[in-house]
């Protein structure tokens, strides 16, 4: 499972690493858009965080009960209580670490992330990195994203995906 903020490159990682393993790929953003039939924005817009976030562990819940998978939720999953306890008991958790300007470049003009829309996008993660980040530190290991080539993060994970969780 790979946790971290907007734009710390879980999805794009995800699908390199979980092809490098020959395993399934999980985002349970896009499982929950096909099951209520709106995109994330809409979903908060209409029926607020606390109901995603509910959908989110459910799916989240179903993903980590079956067969092995590379899962890469959104970044605010990891910050919601108890969450991560449960995934490390069932998974092997990175932590995508990723700088806040770094983030923010990465995710300037996406309108996907309803967090992210509206003021200053640098400032937002700037303080959602304050919030989650003791979180995202429970994980079980941490690898940059930053500087470096998908590939090479890639390389990284599926080393110590090797290493620790048995693939």
């Amino acid at each position: 499972m790979l946790v971290g903020l907007p734009g710390a490159g879980k999805t794009t990682v995800g699908r390199l690493v979980a092809e490098r393993l020959k395993t399934g790929f999980i985002d349970p953003d896009v499982i929950i858009v096909r099951r209520m039939q709106m995109p994330v924005t809409r979903i908060f817009a209409e029926h607020g965080e606390a109901k995603f976030r509910e959908i989110e562990r459910q799916v989240i819940g179903a993903a980590l009960s079956g067969p092995p998978s590379v899962i890469a939720p959104g970044g605010g999953w990891a910050a919601q209580p108890g969450q991560l306890d449960a995934a490390r008991a069932n998974s092997y958790v990175i932590y995508l670490k990723v700088m806040v300007a770094t983030a923010a470049k990465r995710t300037e003009g996406d309108t996907s992330r309803p967090l992210l829309i509206g003021q200053d996008p640098q400032e937002i993660i700037r303080r959602l990195l304050k919030d989650r980040e003791p979180y995202y530190h429970l994980a079980d290991a941490e690898v940059k994203s930053d500087t470096r080539t998908p590939e090479e993060i890639v390389e990284e994970i599926v080393g110590l995906a090797r290493t620790n969780a048995g693939w």
